[in-house]
């Protein structure tokens, strides 16, 4: 059975190909799925020693979503990979980690799908480092899946959405952790009858990636900007409760006018009246950049385009994606950069499940890195480690020219040199993300540097070469050839200048996103 699954900060989707209706269908898992078919995105911890743990709707049904419980968590999925700061609850003896949380969850989903996968696709947001998608990579191979793969959130909702006629298409991906888009080709082919999970649909040869961008912008953000109103307007005291009643609020104002929300505080014995209308949702979003950050956002991606040979003018639908993206002010924002009529939002919570399946032999994707990367050096004008860019962002794969880098010995009796890759950021703002009692938030921080994610800075994977003789500064010892594969693995072959031998041919160095 092929399944394909969107992992969501604030809810997940569960698909698989029905061979008798030949359409992707939602899958519900009972005590799991919420009524709408979606699993929240929740773990409550009963046990970390034995891995015993509830998730999904039965976290709320027992109504362990509204307790202060260091045993329970939301919004995991956007810390995963992160480093993480403050509070890092104990948990039966042991540290619990954002990383062990995900991977309950996940394995929660697969134990119960009936029947087994066979194959299984997953999404991941365009501006997820490397370590996160190690992260997904190593939690898959516990599971004894025969066909795994990985695909890019935007890029998966464009084929879901099944846009026949369109061709250039922008996706906007607003989730609750994170803001994903791009603009994507569709080519498409004929009908075909097999090797292809859509066998009797308008098949599409290649998806090509025009351009992306994401940043860490989503519901979870709206939900504490929420809370700071709250707190400074009523003195809302904040408590998983609170967060909950303000989600539902920010959810109601999506299509209603006005929104209330009654909180009673069995402390204090206080009610508090959560009320809300249009225009004062629209000031707290506005006193936060939120309309800035889209258009901001939108004009990276549609200079891409541009340049890539996309103009507005070509793109012919644009698909709203993730739960956020119902937000009035963001159909508002888009509207300002296209005709109202080409948005459409009618697939906006399970377009990425369902066009992940799509994934198949015949379907080619055409992308391209979405970091730069580069190599670690000794600045000793700063005195301070600097990273030398060797691949630009925007570089597709796989390459045909080999990068080249030389390098010497920087000790006398030198006898093997090391080599640290890092995945660089494409902005200068980094982001920390923080976890306390009450839940998992992220606050932007200002950096004079790009952010920088080593890739390979572990005693056993730096060294990337022997020397024998042992090298002496001064001279050049080493020539290494970068390339990279179709699969996006960085390959190294390594030769000794001095003796001429070929000590590495294209080896696997790292992966690259």
């Amino acid at each position: 059975m092929h399944y394909a699954i969107d992992f969501g900060t604030s809810n997940t989707v569960v698909v698989r190909w029905n061979t008798i209706t030949e359409q992707a269908e939602v899958v519900k898992i009972l005590g799991i799925s919420s009524l709408g078919d979606l699993i929240p995105s929740l773990v409550y911890i009963q046990n970390l020693q034995t891995l015993d743990s509830l998730v999904g709707q039965r976290v709320i049904d027992e109504g362990l979503n509204v307790s202060n419980n260091p045993r329970f968590f939301r919004n995991f999925k956007r810390g995963i990979g992160s480093k993480i700061q403050g509070f890092l609850p104990q948990l039966d003896g042991q540290s619990v980690t954002l990383e062990t949380v995900g991977k309950l969850f996940l394995d929660n989903i697969i134990k119960q799908l009936d029947p087994a996968p066979q194959s299984l696709i997953l999404t991941v947001p365009v501006d997820s480092f490397e370590s996160y998608r190690s992260w997904l990579v190593d939690v898959y191979k516990s599971w004894n899946i025969k066909e795994i793969a990985i695909l890019d959130e935007p890029t998966a909702a464009a084929l879901g959405y099944q846009q026949n006629q369109a061709r250039n298409i922008l996706v906007f991906d607003f989730g609750g952790g994170t803001l994903d888009i791009s603009v994507v080709d569709l080519k498409q082919g004929s009908k075909e009858k097999s090797g292809f999970l859509f066998s009797n649909s308008q098949k599409y040869k290649k998806a090509k990636i025009i351009a992306k961008f994401g940043t860490n912008l989503g519901g979870i953000d709206i939900d504490n900007w929420l809370f700071e109103y709250f707190s400074k307007t009523i003195d809302l005291p904040k408590s998983s409760l609170t967060m909950h009643l303000l989600e539902k609020l920010k959810i109601n104002l999506s299509y209603l006018e006005k929104a209330d929300e009654f909180y009673f505080d069995s402390k204090n014995m206080e009610t508090y009246d959560l009320q809300l209308n249009q225009d004062q949702y629209l000031q707290i979003l506005d006193e936060h950049g939120f309309s800035k950050t889209i258009e901001r956002s939108l004009e990276k991606v549609l200079n891409q385009a541009a340049i890539a040979g996309v103009n507005r003018e070509d793109i012919e639908a644009i698909l709203l994606v993730g739960g956020s993206s119902q937000i009035p002010s963001v159909k508002d924002c888009l509207s300002k950069y296209f005709d109202k009529g080409k948005i459409q939002i009618d697939h906006c919570l399970d377009a990425v499940a369902k066009g992940a399946l799509m994934l198949g032999r015949k379907l080619e994707i055409d992308d391209f890195l979405y970091h730069s990367y580069g190599v670690r050096y000794w600045d000793r004008r700063k005195n301070q480690h600097s990273w030398h860019i060797l691949i630009k962002a925007g570089q597709g794969y796989p390459t045909i020219d080999p990068v080249e880098l030389v390098l010497g010995a920087s000790l006398p009796e030198q006898t093997s040199i090391e080599l640290v890759v890092g995945e660089i950021g494409q902005d200068f703002n980094t982001r920390e993300v923080f976890l306390d009692q009450n839940g998992l938030f992220t606050h932007t921080v200002e950096a004079s540097a790009y952010q920088v994610e080593p890739l390979n800075d572990r005693d056993d994977t730096r060294s990337i070469a022997k020397l024998n003789p042992p090298g002496v500064p001064g001279t050049d010892r080493l020539r290494i050839d970068f390339m990279i594969d179709k699969d996006r693995f960085l390959r190294i072959t390594v030769e000794d200048i001095f003796t001429g031998e070929t000590l590495t041919k294209d080896q696997i160095l790292v992966r690259l996103r």
